[in-house]
């Protein structure tokens, strides 16, 4: 099955090569977001906050770093669309990667103690409904991986983005929870295969990105997924065994390419801009990490791209609109 999906991804690449409507060498901002909202009563201060990116005319679109509801928020169809019905009113575009709250820990019994892989459907189907589109009322082009809608590309005035699968929960590896022991065995393995299949889906759809950055000589490169991948963790550490391919796929990508890489997570709820991977075998001194504000705070982050500049982009912290502490 994945060979005829990264067979079909490869296909589907060579024949498109789809573009953003910034011209080559123009400057733009674009805003990051994630880990909100975690509450029904948190709603409202989201859409202000939406209002408010809406409100910069700078910001040609909106990346959401996942999680679109809190741990213990129920995993219903009607609060997943309810969360996407706030998303899809924004003014640009705005691309969204599956965060761990969305599907993976559903199997919690605060979240009502549902089937991950269902809720995984569910959310590929109400999310997703036009792989080839972002979300917002001016969607963006995209290039979506054959049988994982989530993983998108698109290119945006020379900068190649990329958009992964890749969640917290040590990258859904965290147990699922089941009634019997015979369920908790059969469980364990769906989950492990799920796990693997994914895994190497996000790692070819990784490395076709990087393909096609260095054929469009693209400035820059970034990478959008929802886990902190737990870079300071020694490799080996079981707590890090979801992201071990991952972190190793980006660092030996972004030391080939060369040329700066943003690499945008969630997860960790407080800002952090690092380069993690600067002391790694081979180095990548040109990969930034950001990691974005989430609840309990409602603030957002400014991305600026310069293509004219050596370090091409530019971050800033801390556009808070209000702080939620429930």
């Amino acid at each position: 099955m994945l060979r005829a999906i990264l067979a079909a991804t490869v296909l589907l690449l060579a024949g498109c090569a789809q573009r953003g409507p910034a011209p080559a060498a123009e400057s733009f901002s674009f805003a990051l977001i994630g880990d909100v909202p975690y509450s029904t009563g948190a709603e409202p201060a989201f859409e202000r906050m939406l209002q408010q990116i809406d409100d910069d005319p700078s910001i040609r679109f909106v990346l959401h770093a996942g999680d679109l509801k809190g741990s213990g928020e129920p995993c219903s169809d009607e609060l997943l669309l309810r969360r996407l019905a706030q998303l899809q009113r924004v003014r640009t575009a705005l691309v969204y990667a599956p965060g761990d709250n969305d599907w993976t820990d559903c199997h919690r019994a605060s979240a009502g103690g549902h089937p991950p892989l269902e809720r995984l459907a569910a959310l590929r189907r109400l999310a997703y409904p036009d792989p080839g589109r972002s979300l917002g009322q001016a969607p963006l082009p995209l290039q979506s991986q054959p049988g994982f809608p989530e993983n998108v590309q698109f290119t945006y005035g020379r900068v190649a983005f990329v958009a992964l699968h890749v969640t917290g929960s040590n990258n859904g590896l965290e147990p699922w929870r089941a009634q019997t022991a015979m369920e908790s065995h059969a469980s364990s393995d769906e989950q492990q295969a799920a796990f693997r299949l994914r895994e190497a889906a996000g790692l070819a759809w990784l490395a076709i990105a990087f393909e096609r950055a260095r054929a469009d000589e693209a400035v820059g490169v970034v990478v959008l997924m929802h886990a902190n991948p737990r870079f300071e963790l020694p490799s080996g550490d079981a707590r890090r065994a979801g992201f071990e391919a991952v972190i190793d796929a980006l660092g030996r990508l972004a030391a080939g390419f060369g040329r700066p890489v943003l690499l945008l997570h969630g997860d960790g709820h407080l800002f952090r801009s690092d380069r993690p991977l600067a002391d790694a075998s081979p180095p990548a001194p040109n990969l930034r990490r950001v990691q974005v504000f989430g609840h309990p705070f409602m603030e957002w982050t400014r991305i600026d791209v310069d293509p004219g500049s050596a370090a091409v982009f530019s971050v800033s912290a801390g556009r808070r609109h209000d702080a939620i502490w429930g």
